[in-house]
């Protein structure tokens, strides 16, 4: 009988030392899962801001396209005003040399 109960105590002894074992590695995975949720979070944070900043941009680039094209009808219609006024002035000098 006692040496059923000293075998007994033995596993009991070698169960509590695997238990011992299991409890730190599932502490060292929930450290790790921490710190990745840690990493992850400011990563989301990141790409949050990104996409806030992107959107900015795109705004801002439509924003430009806008005024180049505004500019360049305002140009086209400018050369247009020149070659207008050069054909005035060339049909105004053009009596006065005869």
């Amino acid at each position: 009988h006692e040496q059923l109960l000293k075998m007994m105590e033995e596993r009991m002894m070698d169960v509590e030392q695997k238990l011992r074992l299991v409890k730190r590695l599932l502490q060292d995975k929930v450290n790790q899962l921490k710190e990745q949720l840690s990493k992850n979070t400011k990563a989301d944070a990141m790409v949050k801001d990104l996409y806030v900043e992107n959107a900015q941009l795109l705004k801002a680039l439509e924003m430009t396209e806008q005024r180049q094209k505004t500019a360049e009808k305002k140009n086209y219609l400018l050369e247009e005003k020149i070659a207008n006024l050069n054909k005035i002035v060339k049909n105004l000098a053009s009596p006065s040399f005869n």
